[in-house]
């Protein structure tokens, strides 16, 4: 799948209005499964749906003629939206049944579907849960390498991890738009290898001032409008200017 960078004066992750915000509003819809009495940790799951949406924008199927690509378009077309909603037993198989990809880590398990409208959502997923995602680390998360691509999460900010799931998200995103048709080719057949890490807070403020892609949540929902949420540190990203011209910033749920 080949896309152009998005111009950052139209850019749907910034807070300012614009023509955006009058479009349809549609979301992505992403469902994790925890399973009473054996929750995925948490690294695990913002990982897992980081790699979710990377996975259902380099599908073919989001591309061109596909089944996906109009839905994908008009999603593109207004504010990013995503939403992360829980399953578990019967509720995750009737999730699977439905058209989607589920991205597997070494605990999680994340189900993206293609984009609905907002208030078009399939009956088996506005049934479920978006509270309940609060999830733990059995064991705080090893260093991350630093040649893979790191989404650095604010370490001032408390969030669920169903919101910090659909952050990290966001930033996996924004880093995908700004990468060449080389570099994201090189990332989707490796695996989209990346990690999920909370900054120190000490060097919070560098890397939001280094021209990286950067998250900026709308307010919607747990955190204060403007907040700053992730960095996204991409290792190709480092070795050149922002391409866009700077950071940017999201519309989020």
């Amino acid at each position: 799948m080949s896309q152009d960078a998005t111009p950052v004066s139209d850019s749907p992750f910034r807070s300012e209005p614009s023509a955006r915000d009058t479009a349809p509003q549609f979301v992505l819809p992403l469902v994790v499964r925890i399973e009473r009495g054996d929750p995925p940790a948490r690294t695990d799951a913002l990982e897992t749906a980081a790699r979710a949406v990377l996975t259902i924008l380099s599908d073919e199927r989001s591309d061109g003629e596909g089944a996906w690509a109009r839905a994908m378009r008009d999603w593109q077309d207004a504010r990013i939206r995503k939403v992360v909603r829980r399953a578990r037993g019967a509720e995750w198989r009737r999730a699977e049944a439905l058209p989607g990809i589920t991205v597997t880590g070494t605990s999680a398990e994340v189900r993206v579907f293609p984009p609905v409208p907002l208030d078009g959502w399939p009956k088996d997923l506005a049934r479920l849960q978006v509270s309940g995602t609060d999830l733990d680390d059995p064991e705080p998360p090893v260093d991350a390498d630093p040649a893979v691509p790191v989404l650095w999460m604010n370490p001032d900010l408390g969030m669920s991890a169903g919101k910090a799931m659909a952050q990290a998200g966001h930033a996996a995103q924004l880093a995908w738009w700004e990468l060449s048709d080389a570099e994201r080719t090189a990332w989707r057949e490796a695996g989209f290898p990346l990690a999920v890490r909370t900054a120190d807070p000490a060097r919070w403020s560098e890397l939001t001032g280094a021209g990286l892609p950067l998250v900026r949540d709308a307010g919607f929902t747990e955190i204060a409008a403007g907040s700053c949420t992730v960095v996204a540190d991409h290792p190709a990203l480092r070795r050149a200017p922002y391409r866009s011209g700077g950071p940017a910033a999201t519309r989020s749920e």
